[in-house]
C-alpha cells in the first residue's frame, strides 16, 4: 500500500519532519514516499529527541532549583522525583511526550521496513533502509523497556513485566506487552541480524553507521550481562570509531567560548545525533532545569578534570535565574550550546564505548585492560601530569572506579538512570541515594530523601493516555 507524507520541502534532499505528518492524501508542495530512495531517506531523524523530567531527578548526579521543587512535592514529576516521594500518585501526573516520542519512532521505522518492498528502486537501497531502520527500532525499545520496566534481571526477566514489542506498521494494533527478557531477545536480533549490514559512512549524521550499530550492541549486552560478546562489539564499535576529543586543547585555545572546533556536526566522538529536550534549538533551555548537577557529583570531580572546569559553574549573574548559588551544586555553562560544542547528551558517543569495553574486561576479572581503557579516556579529559589511575587490587574496586567514571563522563539524558536500575540488581554496587534538601531557602528546614535501591520509583509508569488507548497496556509498578 503506497503511503503518502505531508514533509516541508526544504527537508526533501536530506531531512524529513516527523511521522506524526503523514496522511493518506498528498497535498500541494509535498513528494510521495513512492521510491526506495525516498524511503531510504526517511530513516534520517534530524528531530530525534526525548524529554527527561519522568525520570532525570532519580540520580544522585542531578539537582534541582528550589524553587522548581518547594510546593510541587506531589504535584509534579521534578517534585516527586527529586523528594523521592513513593507516597506520591504519579499516575495522575500530566503525561509528557516521552513514551509517545519512543513509540512514534518505532513506528516510522515500521512503516519504512513494512512498505519499502514493494518500491521501485534498488535492491542494495531496500536492505540498506531496513538495516538503519531496524537498529533504530531496536534502540527506541531499549530506552523503552530500561525506562518503563525493571532493569534486566537474568533471574527474573522471563516473568518481569516489560514494554510492548512493536514491529510492524498497524495504526490500529493494540500490542500486548511484553516480558523484559522478551524485549531483549527482540533487540538482539534486531542488532545482530542489521548492525553488520550498515555501511562505515553514511549519506549524513542522522543515518545510523556502522561504528553506533556495534556500540548499541555492545550496551545491549552489557545491560543482558553477556559480558564477552559486549566486549566483542565494543572492540568492532573502536575499530570502526576510536576518536576522542582532547579537551587539553578546548582548554588553551580559549575553552568552549574560543575555540568551536567540535560544535554542531564536528565532534568526532557523536555516533549518534539524538537530544535531550524537544528539539535542537531546544536542548540548551532543557540543560538550565535539567543540567544542574548534584554537590556530590560536583565533588566526586578532581581538581584538574576538564570536565568540570570548561562546562560547569558555580556562580555568575547569568546562571541566577536557573541556579540556586551556594547550594554546592554546579550547573552546565549557559553559554555552551550545539553551536560551541555538541556534548550530545542523549545520543551516544565513542567515550561510552571505552567505558563499555573497560567494564566487559572488568567483568571478566581482566583488570588491566580495564584500566587501560579508562586511562586512556582520562589522557583526554584531565588536565597535567596525573590522570592515570593505578590498577586496582579487586574487580569490585575496578567496577567502582568504572562507575565514577561513567558518572563524570556520562552526565544527562537517559545514563545515570539507567545505571542506578542496573547496579542495583548487585549487593556490591547498589546504592541508597541520600539527598538534604532544602539548602539556601530562607525559613524552610532541611529534610532528609532516600532512595532505596528497590525503589518502584524506578519504574516510570506507562502514561495515561497510552493506558487509555491500549487496555492491555498494564503498569509494571505497584500503582494503580
Amino acid at each position: 500500500m503506497k503511503k503518502s507524507f505531508a514533509i516541508l520541502f526544504s527537508f526533501v534532499a536530506v531531512f524529513f519532519s516527523s511521522c506524526d505528518n503523514y496522511i493518506d492524501i498528498t497535498p500541494k508542495g509535498a513528494i510521495t514516499v513512492d521510491s526506495a530512495y525516498t524511503y531510504y531517506e526517511l530513516v534520517a531523524t534530524p528531530m530525534r529527541c526525548y524529554f527527561p523530567s519522568h525520570f532525570m531527578l532519580l540520580s544522585d548526579n542531578q539537582w534541582a532549583k528550589e524553587s522548581n521543587i518547594i510546593g510541587y512535592e506531589e504535584q509534579s514529576m521534578d517534585g516527586i522525583n527529586f523528594t523521592f516521594n513513593e507516597a506520591a500518585d504519579r499516575t495522575l501526573i500530566a503525561d509528557n511526550n516521552l513514551y509517545e516520542n519512543m513509540y512514534s519512532y518505532i513506528l516510522r521505522s515500521n512503516l519504512i521496513i513494512d512498505n519499502i518492498d514493494q518500491a521501485p528502486g534498488s535492491e542494495n537501497v531496500r536492505q540498506l533502509a531496513k538495516a538503519e531502520a531496524r537498529v533504530l527500532r531496536a534502540f527506541d525499545h531499549f530506552l523503552a523497556v530500561n525506562t518503563f520496566a525493571k532493569a534486566y534481571d537474568p533471574a527474573t526477566a522471563e516473568t518481569d513485566g516489560g514494554v510492548c514489542i512493536v514491529d510492524h506498521y498497524d495504526l490500529e494494533y493494540s500490542p500486548t506487552k511484553s516480558t523484559v527478557a522478551a524485549v531483549y531477545d527482540f533487540i538482539l536480533k534486531e542488532l545482530e541480524e542489521s548492525v553488520p549490514l550498515l555501511q562505515e559512512k553514511t549519506l549524513n549524521i542522522y543515518h545510523p553507521n556502522k561504528a553506533f550499530g556495534y556500540a548499541l550492541l555492545a550496551k545491549t549486552y552489557l545491560f543482558h550481562r553477556d559480558w564477552d560478546k559486549a566486549r566483542q562489539a565494543a572492540d568492532q564499535s573502536l575499530a570502526l570509531n576510536s576518536a576522542l576529543v582532547d579537551y587539553n586543547v578546548i582548554d588553551e585555545n580559549g575553552g568552549i567560548a574560543r575555540y568551536r572546533n567540535f560544535a554542531n556536526e564536528n565532534n568526532p566522538e557523536v555516533l549518534s545525533y539524538m537530544w535531550m529536550g524537544s528539539g535542537w534549538t531546544t536542548e540548551q533551555a532543557t540543560f538550565y532545569r535539567y543540567g544542574v548537577i548534584s554537590p556530590e557529583l560536583v565533588n566526586l570531580f578532581e581538581k584538574n578534570d576538564l570536565r568540570y572546569s570548561l562546562f560547569f559553574r558555580q556562580s555568575g549573574t547569568t546562571v541566577t535565574s536557573y541556579f540556586d548559588i551556594g547550594s554546592g551544586a554546579a550547573i552546565w555553562t549557559p553559554a555552551t550550546t550545539t553551536a560551541r560544542f555538541t556534548y550530545m547528551s542523549a545520543g551516544m558517543r565513542t567515550a561510552e564505548v571505552y567505558l563499555m569495553l573497560a567494564e566487559a574486561y572488568a567483568r571478566q576479572n581482566k583488570l588491566t585492560e580495564a584500566t587501560s581503557y579508562v586511562n586512556q579516556l582520562r589522557a583526554k579529559r584531565l588536565s597535567g601530569d596525573a590522570t592515570s589511575i593505578e590498577v586496582p587490587a579487586t574487580q569490585k574496586e575496578m567496577i567502582l572506579k568504572i562507575i565514577d567514571e561513567r558518572r563524570k563522563e556520562l552526565q544527562f539524558g537517559f545514563n545515570r538512570f539507567f545505571d542506578l536500575k542496573r547496579f542495583n540488581l548487585e549487593a556490591d554496587y547498589q546504592k541508597t541515594i541520600t539527598r538534604v534538601f532544602p539548602v539556601v531557602t530562607v525559613g524552610k528546614t532541611p529534610q532528609t530523601y532516600t532512595l532505596a535501591p528497590n525503589s518502584r520509583l524506578y519504574i516510570i509508569p506507562f502514561p495515561k493516555t497510552a493506558r487509555d488507548k491500549n487496555p492491555n497496556l498494564t503498569l509494571n509498578t505497584d500503582e494503580k
